[in-house]
């Protein structure tokens, strides 16, 4: 169905409601590109190669192709989980490495199909020729925990869960509002969600602040997801001026609130670290290291 294009120049597309979704939405790229999903490719190719060898050669193609689109399937995952790692300042590695798995069964894959026209040494050197230039071309996963030194790891994986709860909310937020058919509505609620990511990098990056966080992440997060749903529904029936109006309302008061609550948590850690700095510097001077005057905030 066409959709009427809108936006700042467009008529009606001026005010506060198009220039906060043009402003707080960030589009988030997938870092799956065509590279990874090019890696399917070999596994059609090899079995349509197979189809007129015979039965033996049928077989062993059809293992050979599977292979293969395992280990596509399985890269696609790890350059995802690989991306989730980057963008986070506090991250585990990743459980299962996807990235390497990935690299070893492209090779097991390509060793199988040149098994049966070329013996067993030609296709253990074209196994590993195979896994070296994937290694090259996608790299390997991250091998280690990052910005984990001195984090309790329980409220750790509690942080994760209570991300990966809030992130089911968002999806079922945007699967709603495409219900409404209003291009503006879809990018106010992204504006909305990049405004309660923020907020979940926030907790990432120091999970002492969740039990603080824990209603907006919660209850507050579940009504915005209750509201969206009920909204889009109605909407779509009857193009209600006064409900999509009473709806961008609560999205605004909701944004405005998780962004002041974002704002707490930053204000509260750097105050839990200015006590840690001057209880440090007390010390030190009771032990005889005279430091010099630390800067206000306020100093250039």
């Amino acid at each position: 169905m066409a959709r009427r294009f809108g936006g700042k120049f467009s008529p009606g597309g001026e005010g506060k409601e198009a220039g906060r979704a043009t402003g707080a939405a960030r589009p988030r790229v997938d870092p799956v590109g065509a590279r990874a999903n090019l890696m399917f490719l070999p596994a059609v190719v090899v079995l349509f190669a197979s189809l007129t060898g015979g039965a033996l050669v049928l077989a062993i193609g059809a293992a050979s192709a599977a292979v293969l689109a395992l280990s596509a399937w399985l890269l696609r995952g790890g350059l995802r989980a690989e991306a989730a790692y980057a963008e986070r300042k506090v991250a585990r590695r990743p459980g299962i490495p996807r990235k390497l798995f990935s690299a070893v069964l492209a090779g097991a894959g390509i060793a199988l199909a040149a098994y049966a026209g070329s013996g067993v040494i030609a296709a253990a050197l074209y196994g590993i020729v195979t896994t070296g230039l994937h290694v090259a071309a996608f790299g390997l996963d991250p091998m280690r925990d990052k910005g984990m030194e001195g984090i309790d790891t329980f409220q750790q994986d509690r942080v994760a869960r209570t991300v990966r709860e809030a992130e089911a909310l968002l999806t079922e937020m945007s699967d709603a509002i495409l219900r409404a058919r209003d291009r503006r509505l879809e990018e106010r609620v992204a504006a909305f969600q990049q405004t309660v990511r923020t907020m979940l990098r926030t907790l990432e990056d120091d999970p002492r602040d969740l039990s603080a966080a824990r209603r907006y992440t919660g209850v507050y997060l579940m009504g915005a997801r209750d509201a969206t749903i009920r909204f889009a529904d109605l909407y779509a029936r009857s193009q209600d001026a006064a409900a999509r109006a009473d709806y961008l309302a609560l999205l605004d008061d909701l944004d405005n609130n998780f962004a002041a609550k974002t704002q707490k948590l930053l204000e509260n850690d750097q105050g839990a670290l200015d006590i840690e700095i001057g209880v440090l510097r007390d010390r030190l001077e009771r032990e005889g290291v005279h430091l010099p005057p630390s800067p206000t905030r306020e100093d250039p």
